[in-house]
């Protein structure tokens, strides 16, 4: 049985937070983005990234969802000071003081982190912070967006774009619902080392993480 706990106006369009027997959904605009079932990949996308860089890195984390990117981030040795550039306040209240704060132990809470609410888009082309890694999980993939918006971030200019935020030696890791043999070939022309694993989940095809180092 499903129950909705909340239905907000997102920027994006309707949020709804649901609840499906233990576990919890978020659905934008009638499309499924993101539940607690699982997480593997979403905690891979950030521990991986945070073990090719040597040192505490300080990271860039796009898109807060249920928290569990966050959550591997804190847990990890090699992770420093976070920040999480979230545009939805809906998810951010839902992570804070809603029902998915005990999904990631109040991760919200830890001094080290700083929660920037804003469009992950528009706030990279103004801000000049630089990260030792940036982690960006703000879509299904890159041909499946959350807003159309979104799509330039997987381009050309939005592979620049992003590359200026990391420092020399930085790595961008970027999550996928699917493969995107395209985006992979941009990735390779743009940076000189590309690594990507296939996560294999219960249902449908793997997930797909890319690591690229500046």
């Amino acid at each position: 049985m499903t129950d909705v706990l909340d239905t907000v106006a997102g920027k994006s369009g309707e949020l709804v937070l649901r609840r499906a027997g233990d576990d919890f959904e978020v659905i934008a605009n009638g499309v499924f983005l993101m539940d607690t079932r699982n997480g593997e990949s979403e905690r891979l996308l950030v521990s991986v990234a945070a073990d090719l860089v040597p040192g505490k890195a300080r990271m860039l984390i796009g898109g807060l969802g249920v928290g569990y990117s966050l959550r591997a981030a804190l847990d990890h040795p090699g992770v420093g000071e976070i920040v999480v550039v979230e545009r939805e306040p809906a998810v951010i209240g839902w992570n804070r003081e809603g029902p998915l704060k005990d999904v990631h132990d109040d991760a919200l809470s830890d001094e080290r982190v700083t929660v920037v609410e804003a469009d992950l888009v528009k706030w990279l082309r103004r801000t000049e912070e630089r990260f030792d890694a940036l982690c960006l999980d703000i879509d299904n993939g890159p041909e499946w967006t959350v807003t159309d918006g979104n799509a330039k971030l997987y381009r050309e200019a939005g592979l620049d774009m992003l590359a200026a935020r990391l420092r020399p030696g930085g790595v961008l890791g970027v999550w996928s619902a699917e493969s995107v043999p395209s985006f992979a070939k941009r990735l390779r022309a743009r940076f000189g080392e590309v690594r990507e694993l296939k996560i294999p989940v219960p249902q449908g095809e793997p997930d797909v993480l890319w690591f690229a180092r500046r």
